[in-house]
């Protein structure tokens, strides 16, 4: 008898000694993940459709967060529900109907497994809307109708994005990069979700504070890289503002200046405990930025097509790099305006095969890349490409020259052509590409180092092309990203806003205390 009550003893020790670790995986915070994210120039005639946001659904949305890996500690820490992430090349304007499609497809597997304790919202904050103002505001308030008040939300944004009221008001926990060109972004990403895991491991929840300032600047990403000044100590005080006590995150936007809305502006937000610290610091970062509003200037310099080609044909220096900026991809840009080609193949100095080598990346051309496959590596093809989309500069451009490459695969090009027109090489894709790796070059049998000048449709260079370059200049070409601001034909942003209005007076930057999602209506 002993012995059977000591088994049955033993038995129920070792059922209350497991039990801790079962209400412990029980226990685990449940925490969604969704976001889309494009930069949208309402100044491109370009408009998205849904495919392109290429959206991952379920557990392939961990894949693209190395933080999330099975093995690491932020996994372990949660029980993660991946629903949508969307994130498509900078472009046009996005159609409502791949708008709404989108949403809804992630407010489905949002309800799947509701309750949540938190969500990780992956945006970036430029997204444009035909017919919808403030398409992120919109989003992260119909993700509030399914997850409710009390789910902590944590947004991770790119620093050119935009920041309303409405996602203020929304979100609880809200980060931004710090870097631009962005080689922060995976770690501001992170940033977001531990510092909402954090809140809720803690039991501390909501900041109790969010402070909101908008400021009224409006500057392309070319002028306010953190390479260079003033960029660069502006973004340096973030940090430090951040890990001050009582503050959770601190955050500059510098906001998107090709698309034409009211949220279109710089703004600082800055979350906390501490009521003093979290309004002083956004107040302080907020100064900061619009006293150096005027020192603000292009991360290399510029110059009218003509001059940087002259410039680039007459150095010692290769390979020399051009950057095609009005017709920018990664900003926004259709990217199929044919102009600067155009003005390139008139040059005599490429006419003949033994000139000056030149890369051009790249140029879309559907038909022709179809031709160019028909007539095969080595054989000849003649034909038109680009100014489907943005004609408004040039038609679409003529080429005839000798098929030299062709790649199929590519998750934004599909497939990419070599043409070799005179001493040109000229990229032609079945849809638009950016190119800013040099495998994107190498596995076209093209070699950007030992070329003489490289031509593409970018903006500021992003680290790859930048530690290539041995020489380079941003050429002031016309299209949806035009970097002229003032030649852009603004009529919704609030004004005034500088650099539009340079004799404008100095605004109210004292913090606005945006009330906790709890009490939204």
């Amino acid at each position: 008898m002993k012995n059977i009550l000591f088994s049955l003893a033993s038995l129920l020790l070792l059922a209350g000694c497991s039990q801790p670790a079962e209400d412990q995986a029980k226990e685990l915070p449940r925490i969604a993940i969704a976001g889309l994210a494009i930069e949208s120039s309402t100044f491109s005639p370009a408009l998205t459709q849904e495919e392109a946001f290429h959206a991952r659904v379920g557990d392939s949305v961990l894949t693209d967060y190395p933080f999330l890996s099975p093995d690491s500690l932020d996994r372990k820490r949660a029980r993660w529900f991946p629903t949508l992430t969307g994130h498509a090349l900078p472009g046009g304007i996005v159609s409502r109907e791949a708008y709404e499609s989108l949403v809804k497809r992630t407010l489905d597997m949002l309800r799947e497994n509701t309750p949540y304790d938190g969500l990780f919202f992956d945006i970036h904050g430029a997204m444009s809307v035909v017919g919808l103002d403030d398409p992120e505001g919109d989003f992260i308030i119909r993700v509030r109708e399914v997850v409710g008040k009390e789910t902590l939300i944590s947004t991770c944004m790119d620093l050119h994005g935009n920041v309303s009221w409405r996602l203020a008001q929304n979100t609880d926990l809200i980060t931004c990069y710090r870097l631009a060109p962005h080689e922060d972004a995976m770690e501001s990403k992170k940033r977001a979700v531990d510092n909402l895991l954090s809140r809720i491991e803690s039991g501390k929840g909501k900041p109790a504070y969010k402070a909101w300032i908008p400021v009224p600047i409006l500057l392309p990403g070319e002028k306010t890289s953190t390479r260079i000044e003033p960029g660069k100590s502006l973004y340096a005080k973030v940090e430090p503002a951040s890990l001050q006590e009582g503050i959770i995150d601190a955050a500059i936007w510098v906001g998107y200046a090709w698309a034409d809305e009211p949220r279109n502006h710089a703004v600082v937000m800055v979350t906390g405990d501490d009521k003093e610290k979290v309004t002083t610091t956004a107040e302080e970062l907020a100064k900061s930025f619009w006293k150096v509003r005027s020192d603000f200037v292009f991360v290399a310099p510029t110059a009218p097509l003509k001059e940087c080609l002259d410039m680039a044909i007459a150095s010692d220096k290769h390979p020399f790099m051009i950057s095609d900026m009005g017709d920018n991809p990664t900003a926004g840009g259709a990217g199929d305006v044919t102009w600067t080609l155009q003005e390139i193949l008139k040059r005599p100095e490429f006419k003949s095969e033994r000139g000056l080598s030149l890369i051009y990346a790249s140029i879309p051309g559907p038909e022709f890349v179809q031709k160019a496959i028909e007539a095969g590596v080595g054989g000849k093809v003649d034909g038109y490409a680009g100014a489907a989309v943005d004609d408004r500069y040039a038609p679409p451009v003529r080429l005839s020259g000798t098929v030299e490459a062709i790649a199929h695969g590519d998750i934004h090009a599909e497939t990419e052509v070599v043409v070799k027109i005179g001493s040109v090489h000229v990229i032609v894709t079945k849809k638009r590409k950016p190119y800013h790796k040099e495998i994107d070059f190498t596995h076209l049998g093209l070699n950007p180092r030992e070329a003489d000048i490289v031509v593409v449709k970018i903006g500021y260079l992003v680290p790859e092309l930048y530690d290539m370059r041995a020489d380079w200049i941003m050429a002031l070409t016309p299209g949806g990203v035009d970097q002229d601001l003032e030649r852009l034909d603004y009529k919704r942003i609030n004004r005034p806003m500088f650099p539009l209005d340079k004799d404008m007076k100095d605004p109210d930057l004292s913090a606005r205390l945006a009330p906790s999602s709890s009490d939204n209506s």
